[in-house]
Order: C-alpha cells, then structure tokens, then sequence
C-alpha cells in the first residue's frame, strides 16, 4: 500500500516522456542529415571546389565567346587575374 496511486504515470510524466522521445528522434534525424550531407559526392565535400579564379576564368571565356571582350583584352585580363595583383581591372 506503500506506492497505491503513486505508481502510475500522472500527465506530466507522459508529457515529459513524449518530449523527450521527439527530442531524441529529432536528434537521430539531425544526425543522419549531417552524416549524408558530409559525405555525399559533390565538389564542395571533396575539397576540389571551385577557386574564385577559376571561376574567374569561367567568365573571362564566357565573355569572349559571347564577343564581349577579344583575345587581346581576355589574354590582358587573365594574366592580371593570375599575377596575384590586386589592381582592379577597368570594366569592360
């Protein structure tokens, strides 16, 4: 008779055990979103992402395929992009 009425779970118990169950398993999902996002292959998990000169390159050949800039002007531009200069070049 020690424990008559006092060995069941009042409200607060189902609703601290139903948190924590929704605490857990949002932890485990969280977990498994890392671990697949980290893993997954693609250029930025490898560590081959692309450098801002190389896509700098990207857009100097773009320009010159559209004829936005000729070969004299894209030649100019990638040797100051590749010099490490930090001069700004004029736009164009």
């Amino acid at each position: 008779m020690m424990w008559w009425n006092h060995g069941g779970w009042a409200a607060g118990d189902w609703l601290a055990m139903s948190l924590t169950m929704v605490l857990i398993w949002g932890l485990l999902a969280a977990l498994v979103v890392w671990t697949v996002r980290s893993t997954r292959d693609g250029p930025e998990s490898d560590g081959s992402a692309a450098t801002p000169t190389a896509r700098a390159d990207e857009v100097l050949a773009e320009r010159l395929a559209r004829g936005e800039i000729d070969a004299d002007e894209f030649t100019r531009r990638r040797e100051l992009l590749h010099s490490g200069s930090d001069h700004a070049s004029p736009a164009g």
